[in-house]
Order: C-alpha cells, then structure tokens, then sequence
C-alpha cells in the first residue's frame, strides 16, 4: 500500500505553482552561472570582464527568454540587480534565487558548499523569491557527506520557516584526483542514492543530474532504465526532479529532456544549453541569436515537458479548504 502523500504548507504551494506552468510541469531557465560564466567571458575579451558586462548579459538573456519560462533561477550578485531595477524580470514569471557562493571550498576531491555571507531565505522571500536554490556538490561515501547533509538540512529548515520551496541541485564528483570522471555504473549509483538521502531533508523539487553520463553510452534504453529508477526513489520520497542542462550541447539535451519526462521527471531548469554561445559574442550578435536561436530551442524544450513531464500535483495534490478554516493562525 503506498504512503498518503504529504501535505504541503499553502504557501510553499503557492510558490511553487508560480514556478510550473499552467499543467503543473516545469520549464524553467538558468541564468544564475557566475564563475564558469565570467571566466569564459573574460577569455573572450582577452581581459576581465566588468560587472556591468556580467549584467547586460544576463539581462538580454532574461529579457528575452524568461517570458517563455514558468521561472527563472538567477544569481544575488549579478542577475538580480540587473534584471529587477530596471523591470526586465517578467513580474508573471517564478522567479528562484540562488543561495550559495560561486564553486566550492576545500579540495576538489571533498568539495563543500559555502553560502553567500548575509544571504539567506528570508531576504530572498522580501526580495521577492518564489523559491530557493541551492547547489550541493554531495557524494554519498565522501568523508565530509554528514555536513554537506547538515547544510541541506539547515537550508531547508530557513526556506520552509518562510513558506519557500527548496530546490536542491545535487552534484557529484570524483573523490580520485586523477580521475575527472567517475564510471557510467557508479555514476548512476551516486545520483539515485544522493536522491534517496537528501531529499528527506527537506527537498521540495530535486533539480538532478542525467543520471547515466551520454558520452560514455548512447543507448537509450538504458537512459531510460535509469530515468525510471531516480524516478521511483523520487516517488518513494514523495519528491518530484527536474532535469538540469550541465553545459551540454541543444541536441543532447533535447534527447535527455524527451527520455527524462517520458519516464517520471517533471520538467526542466537549464540554461547552458539553451543559451551558452552568447557568452562570447558581442551584445548586438547575442540578441540576434537568443531570439533566432535561443527562442524557438527553449519553445522545443517547453513542448517535450508539457507532452509527457509528471505534474509537482501528483506530489502535492490540492487540499480541502473545508480542513483548512484556522491555517492562518
């Protein structure tokens, strides 16, 4: 017999109604890089790239593609100041907002997650967040797993105490440093067992990694396969996922997007994919291209999901008002 479903706070269920479409599945965009974003940037231009420069961008990017998604995820530092001051940020659109600094901290073979000093959920919610983003780079065997889990906890517990949904990006690494990729199997393990131990912290929506590495299979039965079992531990956990992007190029995220949603994933938050060319380009060449190419790729993108991705109501299905006549007290 399979468990009641969990109830989720009116609030929590608002927000997150305000980041899915009208279905109930998502089709949300990424614009919150900054590390990996500002160096390719400024190998580009051949010197530092300036605030300024980091913020027109990603303003062209929100101004032009966040009105197609049901929300977008941007940065504190960049993102938000230049997309909200100046009423670029769709006021219809959900809008996350991520919690951690840039990278991690420590050796890259026990990397931990570090947030932005003087950040936290409740300035997100008065800054206007419907949800909270965290990155947590997380292997289930690594030394320092109890306090990278400790940190999703805390988080967790900041976001709910202001009806904020949590949405989780697990990542994972080598603990070899000589080794940049793990095997396809282990691969595979550490992304369903990393599903399976954080989300009761607290997770309301899993952002997750493909979790079979297309580059060292092409078969996608077997994308399926492993689609379907994240699924089943996300469903154990009443938890529904969202597949991210990882900087691969359009064509193969169309495919993973196609075989993640047809077996249990609930929709998309990317952004690499849809967008990454125009970090190197000049301002006039990058606006030509998101709306040529960038436009009708995330229109594709958002099709895929609403053809087959699971409903996030199938997880936290409506409730009757009639039992909720006190919820404001």
């Amino acid at each position: 017999m399979s468990k009641p479903l969990r109830p989720i706070p009116l609030g929590r269920r608002r927000a997150l109604q305000q980041c899915a479409q009208a279905d109930d599945t998502f089709a949300m965009l990424a614009i919150d890089q900054r590390g990996s974003l500002m160096d390719t940037m400024s190998k580009y231009k051949g010197s530092e790239v300036t605030f300024a420069e980091v913020g027109a961008l990603k303003r062209d990017i929100v101004q032009i593609l966040s009105p197609l998604s049901s929300a977008t995820l941007v940065d504190a530092e960049y993102g938000y100041p230049a997309t909200v001051a100046d009423d670029t940020f769709p006021g219809s659109v959900g809008m996350l907002i991520a919690l951690e600094k840039s990278g991690y901290v420590g050796d890259p073979t026990l990397r931990r997650t570090a947030l932005l000093e003087g950040w936290h959920a409740e300035r997100m919610r008065l800054a206007g967040a419907t949800g909270v983003k965290l990155l947590a780079y997380y292997r289930p065997d690594a030394e320092n797993a109890a306090d990278q889990e400790a940190l999703v906890q805390e988080v967790a517990d900041q976001a709910h105490a202001v009806d904020l949904p949590l949405f989780l990006e697990p990542l994972h690494y080598s603990l070899d440093a000589n080794v940049k990729t793990v095997p396809n199997a282990l691969r595979r393990q550490l992304v369903i067992e990393t599903a399976k131990r954080l989300i009761p912290l607290g997770v309301d929506v899993l952002k997750a990694e493909f979790p079979v590495d297309v580059q060292q299979t092409d078969d996608e039965a077997e994308w399926a396969d492993a689609c379907a079992e994240l699924s089943d531990a996300c469903a154990a956990a009443q938890t529904p996922w969202v597949l991210l992007s990882a900087g691969v190029d359009y064509d193969t995220f169309v495919r993973q997007v196609r075989v993640a949603c047809e077996n249990g994933a609930s929709g998309i938050l990317c952004g690499r994919a849809v967008w990454k060319e125009t970090m190197t380009m000049p301002a006039a060449d990058r606006r030509e291209f998101l709306h040529s190419v960038s436009v009708p790729r995330f229109k594709r993108l958002r099709h895929l999901v609403s053809a087959s991705a699971r409903p996030f109501s199938d997880f936290y299905p409506p409730q009757d008002a009639n039992d909720l006549q006190d919820w404001w007290k």
